[in-house]
């Protein structure tokens, strides 16, 4: 996982603007390897409920999209055996 430095980067890289709300959101992917997208809407949520849920999916599909981050089916995942 790629740490905060590491996702804005890749962000400018793909010529995103770095704006507060896409740092926080950084920084809360960042902090929290393998959360789910719901949990990472909370968390910035909690930081700052300004960031709307739709800018913290969107972010979450932009950093799919450069490779930062990958997607994992939960329902596959159990399905296989693969739960803790």
């Amino acid at each position: 996982m790629m740490n905060n430095e590491q996702i804005v980067e890749a962000l400018k890289e793909s010529g995103m603007r770095i704006t507060r709300q896409r740092m926080i959101v950084a920084d809360v992917i960042a902090d929290n390897d393998g959360a789910s997208c719901k949990d990472i809407c909370c968390i910035v949520r909690g930081k700052d409920p300004s960031v709307g849920v739709a800018t913290v999916y969107r972010m979450i599909n932009v950093l799919e999209d450069i490779g930062v981050i990958e997607r994992i089916d939960m329902i596959k995942h159990r399905r296989n055996g693969d739960e803790g």
